[in-house]
C-alpha cells in the first residue's frame, strides 16, 4: 500500500518502521535526525503534510495532542489539503473524543474515510507490532485499515463509530494510571519494610497482582530506569481529557483526579519527560519530603 506516516515520535519511529519492513510504500514528513534511519530505509521524505497526503492512499497521524492533531489535518499545508476522495485517514494519536468527531466530519465532506484508532503498548509494544488498537468507525473502513493494523498490533478491536477508540483510549489510560501508582506504592512500602522490592515483585508476578505495568514498569522502578516509554506529560494530558469528559458526563472519577494531580506534581517537579513509571520517584520523593528524610 502507498502509506503516509505524520508524526516519527518515540511511538511512531517504530510504528513506521514495521509498515516499511512489512513491505508497504511509505511517505513521511518532518524527518529530524532520529528518523533519518527511515529514508535510509526506503521511506519518501515529503515537504509537510499535504505532500504526504497527496502521495498516499491511507495517511496515518500519530501525534501527541489534540491541538496538534488540528494543526497536521487543518493548518497550513496540512493533510486535509492533499486528501482525496476514496483516501483513508487513520488517526492513532490520543486526543480527545470530541474533538475526534468534529475532525472526521470535516474530513468526511471530502470525501475521505476517518478511523480513529489509538493504541497503548507503549514504546515495547510499538517495537515488537503487539500494541493494543482500540478502533472507531464504519466497518469498511476498519477492514481496509486491517492489514496494516496487522502488523502493528496483536489486540485489535473495532468499539463503535468515529470517537468510540479515544473513548476507549481514555479509559484505558485511567486503568493504566491507577495501576502504576498501586504499583508504586508497594515497592515503596516493600523499600521501607527492608524487604527485597525485587523479590516482591517477583513473588506476586504469578498471582492475582500480575499485570503488564508490574511486569515492564515494576522492572524500570526497581532499576530507576525512566527513559521513555510514554512520558509523564503525555499521561498527564490523556487524564486531563478523561476529567472533562467526566465532567461534561457529570461523572465522578476520584482516584482519576488525584492521579492526574500527582502526574501534575511529577511535571512540576521536572519529571514530566521521563517515563510515566517515573511516578516511583515522584512518591518516594514526595515521601521522603513529608518525613523530612534527606
Amino acid at each position: 500500500m502507498k502509506v503516509g506516516f505524520i508524526g516519527l515520535g518515540v511511538m511512531g519511529r517504530p510504528m513506521a518502521k514495521r509498515l516499511l519492513d512489512a513491505g508497504n510504500e511509505l511517505f513521511i514528513s518532518r524527518v529530524k535526525s532520529p528518523s533519518e534511519f527511515l529514508v535510509d530505509a526506503g521511506a519518501t521524505a515529503c515537504a509537510n503534510p499535504r505532500e504526504v497526503a497527496e502521495a498516499a492512499d491511507i495517511v496515518i497521524v500519530m501525534v501527541p495532542r489534540t491541538e496538534d492533531v488540528e494543526q497536521v489535518l487543518f493548518g497550513a499545508d496540512g493533510a486535509a489539503e492533499g486528501l482525496r476522495p476514496g483516501s483513508l485517514l487513520i488517526d492513532m494519536s490520543s486526543i480527545s473524543p470530541v474533538a475526534t468527531r468534529e475532525f472526521a466530519e470535516r474530513i468526511r465532506g471530502g470525501g475521505t474515510s476517518y478511523v480513529d484508532a489509538p493504541v497503548s503498548g507503549g514504546d515495547v509494544g510499538a517495537l515488537a507490532g503487539t500494541l493494543s488498537i482500540m478502533a472507531g468507525g464504519e466497518a469498511e473502513d476498519f477492514e481496509r485499515a486491517r492489514p496494516l493494523f496487522d502488523v502493528l498490533g496483536a489486540n485489535i478491536n473495532l468499539v463503535g463509530d468515529v470517537g468510540a477508540g479515544q473513548t476507549t483510549k481514555v479509559a484505558n489510560q485511567i486503568i493504566v494510571a491507577g495501576t502504576i501508582q498501586a504499583v508504586a506504592e508497594a515497592l515503596i512500602l516493600a523499600e521501607a519494610a527492608g524487604a527485597d522490592p525485587a523479590k516482591v515483585r517477583a513473588a506476586i508476578s504469578g498471582g492475582f497482582a500480575s499485570s503488564k505495568v508490574l511486569e515492564v514498569h515494576g522492572q524500570r522502578m526497581i532499576d530507576e530506569a525512566f527513559e521513555p516509554g510514554f512520558r509523564i506529560r503525555l499521561h498527564h494530558k490523556d487524564l486531563e481529557i478523561a476529567m472533562s469528559a467526566a465532567e461534561a458526563l457529570s461523572v465522578e472519577l476520584p482516584a482519576t483526579r488525584q492521579m492526574e494531580q500527582l502526574m501534575a506534581s511529577a511535571m512540576h517537579s521536572g519529571l514530566g519527560d521521563l517515563d510515566h513509571s517515573a511516578l516511583f520517584a515522584q512518591l518516594r520523593g514526595s515521601q521522603a519530603a513529608d518525613s523530612g528524610a534527606p
